[in-house]
């Protein structure tokens, strides 16, 4: 996969091993041009950098191994960790004979070979052990590297140089390698947790669903189980009521009808203020700086903020006055659809939003919302469009709008939505009419344009069963 196709969180951890993968290699080539006409022995100095070279090779699979032993995904290394220690043994016996005969005449530069080849092993040992065993093993590691160094002959105010070394050397090392594994975990932790959020994101989105047709659907039904039972009691003794109530029944079950069909389009009732809320909440939970402008344009929820505090809001969303509720609702689906968008198809790190009316705010202006966020990748990746533009798409249709996407420079995208302020007659003013629940009283009309008058379902109840009692 090309480097600028993968996800922020893939590229950092190809960096983060790469980075653990060639430091040793460093390491090895700075020895070997230190020994390079250096030395009077050089088949132990080739012999030495030979070693070095074969850890650096294998310790590329022993560090991928060891770090995938952290992050849970696979078995300690073991069998690898013994043909690497061996080869450090080697190393190290090497350079203790090189020591014995006097070269090279550099140590320091020579050290570095065995170094090379204690990144790896070190690195794989401080990711599976505890810091407090890897410490003390470090403690112990080092005496051991200074006594080795004895029988050359050796002063003993270099051995302890050579042990103070090695540890500071092991302590370095920890620090490197075990830092990175963490980073790596907590990177793919908080990758499998945006997932999850989108996941809830989902789930919640059905549960509202789920709700919304509870509340339409359960109510209404309420009302025609128990008027049609009115009605029944009513026509078993002939009183003409019974056409009424049935009638109302009728007309419940269309509006039932069509307030289903609202939900599933998605056109109940939904304030562009609650949703460019949400929006900012989850963006901002997630880690991306998002933000709103209203430009002068208010909102339903807005002007009722206002209203309830007197005018001292401090906020300008309904300098302008309120949006259509028909174009609140189309524009706040457009804002639901574009943060999914941003939170599941973007690395995203900037989003802003902005509403504006184009040509003035009466019949012949337009709404005008714009959400842009960076983190995009090049659209030749990223495949065609899904259907949730689509639907947005099929939604704004209904109310002469239109919706356009497009990639931008510098891996951004924008999302733009037009909807004519006239679409609010076309969609409809009163919003959707629902059904109270039970116990509450109602307006309904009455058959055959007659007056409305007021239903209680509670009293409709109670006159079921005196009407089946004594009706004539």
């Amino acid at each position: 996969m090309r480097w600028r196709n993968r996800t922020k969180v893939s590229q950092s951890d190809c960096y983060t091993r790469w980075t653990l993968y060639t430091v040793p290699w460093f390491f090895l080539v700075m020895g070997a041009l230190s020994l390079v006409g250096d030395t009077e022995q050089p088949v132990l100095a080739g012999a030495l950098i030979a070693l070095g070279v074969a850890q650096c090779a294998f310790g590329v699979d022993l560090t991928r191994r060891a770090l995938a032993c952290y992050l849970g995904q696979d078995g300690p290394p073991r069998r690898q960790l013994a043909v690497h220690a061996v080869l450090l043994l080697g190393s190290l016996t090497v350079l203790v004979a090189l020591a014995a005969h006097g070269e090279p005449k550099e140590p320091a530069g020579a050290g570095w070979v065995p170094v090379a080849g204690l990144l790896p092993i070190g690195g794989a040992v401080s990711l599976l052990v505890r810091i407090r065993t890897y410490l003390l093993g470090s403690v112990v590691a080092a005496a051991l590297v200074a006594l080795a160094f004895i029988p050359s002959g050796v002063p003993r105010a270099d051995l302890v140089a050579v042990g103070v070394a090695a540890f500071f050397v092991e302590l370095w090392v920890l620090m490197l390698v075990r830092c990175s594994g963490w980073h790596l975990s907590v990177v793919w932790e908080l990758d499998v947790a945006r997932d999850a959020q989108a996941r809830l994101a989902v789930a919640e989105e059905r549960l509202r669903f789920g709700r919304d047709m509870h509340d339409v659907m359960g109510r209404n039904l309420a009302v025609i189980a128990l008027k049609s039972e009115l009605a029944v009691q009513l026509a078993r003794r002939g009183s003409p009521a019974a056409l009424d109530e049935m009638t109302e029944v009728q007309r419940i079950a269309r509006e039932s009808q069509r307030e289903v069909r609202d939900v599933v389009r998605g056109y109940r009732e939904a304030d562009l203020h609650t949703e460019l809320a949400g929006a900012r909440s989850v963006l901002a939970a997630a880690g991306i700086d998002c933000r709103v402008d209203m430009g002068g344009v208010g909102t339903a929820a807005g002007a009722r903020a206002e209203a309830m505090s007197g005018g001292r809001g401090g906020g300008g969303s309904v300098a302008g006055g309120a949006l259509p509720g028909a174009v609140q609702s189309a524009l706040g689906w457009v804002v639901r659809e574009g943060t999914t968008n941003v939170l599941r198809h973007a690395e995203a790190l900037h989003c802003a939003v902005r509403v504006s009316v184009a040509g003035g705010e009466g019949d012949g202006g337009t709404a005008v919302l714009v959400m842009d966020n960076d983190g995009v990748p090049p659209a030749g990746s990223a495949g065609g469009g899904g259907s949730g533009l689509n639907g947005l798409r099929e939604r704004l249709a209904a109310l002469d709008g239109t919706l356009t996407a497009e990639h931008r420079p510098g891996g951004s995208f924008r999302l733009t939505a037009q909807v004519p302020l006239a679409a609010e007659a076309a969609g409809g003013a009163g919003g959707v009419v629902g059904v109270p629940p039970p116990g509450t009283a109602a307006e309904v009309a009455g058959p055959a344009g007659a007056p409305g008058r007021r239903l209680s379902l509670r009293g409709a109840g109670r006159s079921a069963g005196r009407t089946a009692e004594g009706a004539p």
